[in-house]
């Protein structure tokens, strides 16, 4: 059956397009885009007072499988996605056993198909078992499907190594995604380094542990000519590194998350493990230079990070908690709050950071609603009241920095391939 959705604001930076329009829907493809479009034998969703975007697309999350199923796996991860109005994410590669040949992409793709209710795609390892001393199958890895590269969770140090990583992946046109955090100067730390830290009385990792990594990882791609993207930029010196380093011609890319842009280090005062993330929570100083950098273009998109924990994970003592926060059913209404409705970004801007410009980087067939492509959906109510409560995700995680905090805008409908997968925060 097909699909017409009425009477909604359709926005599409891709095409600059928005006005109040139907959307036809046929065969899982943008059939048509009109002012008013009659329909038999189709599917109707009322848009009217909502927005319709192109599916948003989260370049980074950890889906946990195989290997931590317990945390997080395909079906809840992406049924978490479906119910935050997300149609596409890409999952990392530090699973166990770590996705770092052929043969664990294609299994993974495999269950994948058979249990996934969004798109899905797979990051394979820069090295093997992500240990940086060894570079993994990753020509192996593109020709079963892997989207890109990364070792996230760890950097490259080895200089060597990582320089020989961007040449490879550019022989296969493949980005390579890097965790710049320096380890040697973050090591004891577990939040920023700075007056909370102190005040609380837990070890800091100093922003410079970012900044020394993603400085050295632009030199090497300015030396191969190679593509680089920057993983959840969480300091100022990191925007302006890659700020400078765009502006001389460098194939650099970068990713802000929507914690990163919206939360400060003070976040885990009292303690809080649901804020204990990696790279760690700074300064409102820092979060400033991210959100100019995203606002700015020098940060390409807007992502989640989502890596889900147990509460018998986090509940432990702050040094001992695993990092990482949820995020694929917030996302969108932490942006829509704390990004959109303050003016810091317009929603062009932001449909555009979290829909368009991912597809674009990464050469996906969607992110657009351009006649003839791929139907994957969004829509927005833009001004809907709520309140995040963990206890309700789709998510095995339920632990959240942004538990019991007023929202303003949610996802009112995700559609993948055609098929409505969402509606009112139900996933169908």
């Amino acid at each position: 059956m097909n699909l017409l959705i009425k009477n909604g604001r359709v926005v599409d930076p891709s095409q600059g397009l928005d006005a109040i329009a139907d959307v036809l829907i046929s065969d899982g493809k943008i059939a048509k885009i009109d002012g008013h479009i009659e329909g038999s034998n189709v599917e109707v969703f009322d848009a009217k007072g909502l927005v319709v975007a192109p599916g948003f697309i989260d370049a980074h999350t950890h889906l946990r499988e195989p290997g931590y199923e317990g945390k997080e796996d395909i079906e809840s991860g992406t049924k978490a996605a479906a119910a935050g109005g997300i149609t596409t994410v890409f999952c990392m590669a530090n699973t166990d056993p770590v996705i770092d040949s052929s043969i664990l992409v294609s299994g993974l793709k495999e269950r994948i198909a058979r249990k996934a209710a969004v798109n899905v795609e797979v990051i394979g390892a820069v090295t093997k078992g992500l240990k940086g001393e060894e570079l993994a199958e990753m020509g192996d890895m593109a020709e079963a499907g892997a989207i890109a590269f990364s070792d996230d969770g760890r950097w490259i140090a080895n200089s060597r190594i990582f320089r020989s990583a961007l040449e490879y992946a550019s022989a296969f046109d493949k980005i390579i995604i890097s965790h710049a955090e320096d380890e040697t100067l973050a090591a004891g730390g577990y939040m920023n380094e700075g007056l909370t830290s102190t005040k609380l009385g837990i070890p800091g990792i100093p922003a410079a542990a970012e900044d020394i990594a993603v400085a050295r990882d632009i030199i090497l791609a300015e030396l191969t000519g190679a593509r680089l993207h920057v993983a959840h930029v969480s300091t100022k010196g990191a925007v302006e590194l890659i700020r400078q380093a765009k502006a001389r011609g460098v194939k650099v890319t970068a990713e802000a998350t929507v914690h990163h842009m919206t939360l400060t280090d003070s976040a885990v005062v009292g303690y809080n493990t649901a804020a204990k993330v990696s790279p760690p929570l700074r300064t409102a100083e820092h979060v400033e230079a991210v959100r100019r950098g995203v606002k700015d273009g020098t940060i390409d998109i807007i992502v989640t990070d989502h890596a889900p924990h147990s509460f018998k994970d986090k509940d432990v003592e702050f040094r001992y908690a695993p990092n990482g926060a949820v995020g694929l059913e917030t996302s969108i209404a932490v942006a829509l709050t704390d990004l959109y409705h303050t003016g810091i970004l317009t929603l062009e801007e932001m449909i555009d950071r979290m829909s368009a410009a991912p597809s674009r980087l990464f050469s996906l067939d969607r992110g657009n609603l351009k006649i003839g492509s791929r139907a994957d959906v969004t829509i927005l109510d833009l001004n809907k009241e709520w309140t995040i409560e963990g206890r309700k995700f789709y998510s095995k995680s339920k632990l959240t920095p942004f538990e019991g905090k007023r929202r303003r805008g949610k996802a009112a409908g995700a559609i993948v391939n055609g098929k409505i997968v969402m509606k009112d925060g139900i996933v169908l």
